[in-house]
């Protein structure tokens, strides 16, 4: 039974470009008393988050959890239970590998109000700003959405096989750290070597680069170029078409102050 406390909003940021905000997200950052935030939240878009509201920051790195997940679902609970609205603003989408279920899940447990605000996610976005689209007539038939880390560092166990699908694009977040494993499992399982292939660092921000390779030479280009997290993988033949379709241009992005203004408007 639902309590007459807060609400909390699990609203989705998207991959960084504060252009792609979605409405609802940037109406809910506007009537917010505080907003719990995720480390791969932009600084553009918590710079419109109005002054005197209160930010809580819980990001995680790889391999560092700043906040465990138990104690960011408790958070919620008592700030939402003092009447606050609560913003819970993640990267990307709340419900795409950004664990947004398992808090709707514990709000929903202890009478906590929620509603979910799509974001637009890492794949679509990183894929389109990079000059890869995820389907594309005769190239792809469908898209495989995968993590590529576990949790706990668990070793990844993923269905190799049906992964390896040459009329499929594969989509991996969070893949840097086991991108030789990704590549070799991938080559294992029956996908050719010379499959194209892509990593996209920090997509569709300023700090964007992009690596094109083969499912052979990934890992060794992705090691040249010194890509950081985070990176999104992309696997299939609509690689091949990144360097005719390509359009961004990262040091362009910056968003001008009065741009910044109207939005905050």
């Amino acid at each position: 039974m639902m309590t007459d406390s807060g609400i909390v909003s699990l609203v989705g940021a998207g991959p960084g470009d504060p252009d792609l905000l979605t409405i609802k997200a940037l109406r809910a950052l506007q009537q917010a008393d505080v907003v719990v935030y995720d480390r791969l939240v932009s600084s553009e878009i918590l710079a419109l988050i109005p002054t005197g509201v209160s930010r809580i920051a819980v990001g995680k790195a790889p391999g560092h959890h700043c906040v465990p997940q138990a104690e960011i679902n408790a958070l919620l609970v008592s700030v939402a239970v003092k009447g606050r609205r609560v913003v819970r603003l993640k990267g990307g989408d709340p419900y795409i590998f950004g664990r947004g279920s398992e808090e709707a899940l514990h709000l929903k447990r202890h009478g906590i109000r929620f509603e979910v605000v799509p974001g637009v996610t890492a794949a679509a976005a990183a894929s389109a700003y990079a000059g890869i689209p995820l389907t594309h007539r005769g190239l792809s038939r469908c898209i495989h959405l995968v993590t590529g880390h576990l949790r706990d560092d668990e070793p990844l166990d993923l269905p190799w096989e049906r992964l390896a699908d040459p009329e499929a694009t594969l989509a991996i977040y969070m893949g840097l750290a086991n991108l030789d494993v990704i590549c070799a499992q991938l080559a294992d399982a029956g996908l050719n070597v010379a499959t194209p292939a892509a990593a996209i660092q920090a997509g569709t921000t300023p700090d964007q680069r992009r690596v094109l390779a083969t499912l052979a030479t990934l890992p060794d280009a992705v090691a040249s170029a010194g890509l950081q997290a985070p990176v999104m993988l992309v696997i299939g033949q609509v690689v091949g078409l990144a360097t005719a379709l390509d359009w961004f241009q990262p040091q362009a992005a910056e968003a001008t102050d009065d741009q910044m203004r109207s939005l905050r408007g």
